[in-house]
This record gives C-alpha cells, structure tokens and sequence, in this order.
C-alpha cells in the first residue's frame, strides 16, 4: 500500500460516502429530487390505492416479483464471494495475466490478495443488505395482507389509511436496503480499476459515481416518475 494507494482507496470510501447520503436525502447539498426519492412517493400511492379494491391478486404478484429480484442479487452476491476468494487462492496465475498488460503498476502478492479481500468486502457488504431487504419485503407481504377490503375502508377511512402508510413504509425501508446493496455491486465495477493501478482506481470510482448520478438527477427514467407526481406531492419530496 503506497501513499497514492491510501489515496485512491479514501476517495473510493468518500464518494460511496457522499453519494449514498444524496440519493437517501441524508444531504441536502442537491436541491433535486433523486430517482430514489421519487420511487417514494409512487410506493405510497400503490399501498393506498390498493384500499381501493378487494381483490389484491395484482399487488401480490408485485411484492412477490420485489422479493424475488431481491433473492436473485443476494444469490449473485454469494457467487461474486465465492470468485473473490477463488481469486485470492490463484493470485500468482492471476498476477501473471495483469503483468502482460503495460499499463500495470506492478504489485506485491500481499497487495493483490489485499484488493481481492476488498473486493469480497464489498461484495459481502452487498449480500448482507441484499439479505435484509429479502426478510423485510417477507414482512411487508404479511403486513400487506391486514390491509382492509374497500367496505371497511370506506367505514373507517382514516384507520385504513394509517395502516397502508405503515405497510407503504416498511415496503420504503426495504427498498432502500435493496438500493444500498445494488449501489455496492455499481461501485464495485469502479473498485476493479484498483487492480490496475492507483490512478485507474481513482478515474474508474469517479466515472461509475458521474454515471450513477447522472441516472439519479438527470435521466429519462427520474423526468417520467417526476411528471407521475402531482405538484402538491412533488414539493413535500
């Protein structure tokens, strides 16, 4: 670990820091609403219009379709584990393939075997937040089902509104444990230019973090939600 080393891996750390902190509302350095934050709101209106009809089959399908991509990205964090340590126990045949490369700032054993552990850092990081998420979507499905049907709705509207806000709510919490899991996976692609060299770490952490943001603040996809939301919604966001 040389000082750029430090360096790079600092900025690395600060950026993943700084940016999940801005997508979560933590900061508010960016006075625009992030995709993230949008997808909100959307997931109240869905809870409160489902008080709207009996026959719930639709939402299910939807939570179930929210656990299962859930499960999918813990699995492939598992596997990503499994190729960090198998990594680690080729690290000489490995090193040997980076060494054709002339851009290689050439590394100790000790030093590849450190990137690789990071990297199975992140990944375990990921699955973890994957995994919680899984359990808390399990959760909001229960939590789905004491929902009132529309005739006890309309008897005690208030009542049946405060408890898709709580359903709405731990839907919201899992989703955001789902984000900080997939937002480590992003990183991760940038954390790989550390195998080529301080420098690269640096550039590739910063070109992953523009186009994350630039998909938070200012894609298609954030301007189609938006416009989804009325006015009075879109300023308490």
């Amino acid at each position: 670990m040389t000082t750029i080393d430090t360096i790079a891996l600092a900025f690395f750390l600060l950026t993943w820091f700084v940016f999940d902190k801005l997508v979560t509302g933590h900061f508010n350095l960016v006075r625009r609403t992030s995709l993230t934050e949008a997808m909100y709101a959307h997931r109240k209106a869905w809870m409160k219009n489902s008080l709207t009809r009996d026959w719930k089959m639709i939402d299910t399908q939807i939570l179930s379709g929210l656990q299962n991509g859930t499960a999918f990205f813990a699995s492939t964090s598992i596997f990503a584990i499994g190729g960090c340590f198998a990594l680690i126990g080729e690290a000489d045949r490995a090193q040997s393939l980076f060494q054709d490369l002339p851009v290689l700032f050439q590394n100790s054993r000790a030093a590849f075997e450190l990137k690789a552990g990071g990297l199975a850092t992140i990944f375990g990081y990921s699955f973890f937040k994957f995994g919680w998420s899984y359990r808390l979507f399990n959760y909001n499905t229960i939590l789905f089902g004491t929902l009132p049907m529309v005739q006890e709705t309309e008897s005690d509207q208030a009542e049946a509104e405060r408890k898709a806000e709580m359903v709405a709510e731990v839907n919201i919490i899992a989703a955001r444990h789902f984000n900080a899991g997939l937002r480590a996976i992003f990183l991760s692609i940038g954390y790989l230019g550390w195998f080529l060299g301080p420098y690269f770490f640096i550039g590739t952490t910063a070109f992953v973090f523009l186009i994350l943001t630039r998909r938070q603040y200012f894609s298609e996809a954030r301007r189609a939600i938006l416009n989804g939301i009325d006015s009075g919604k879109r300023k308490a966001i």
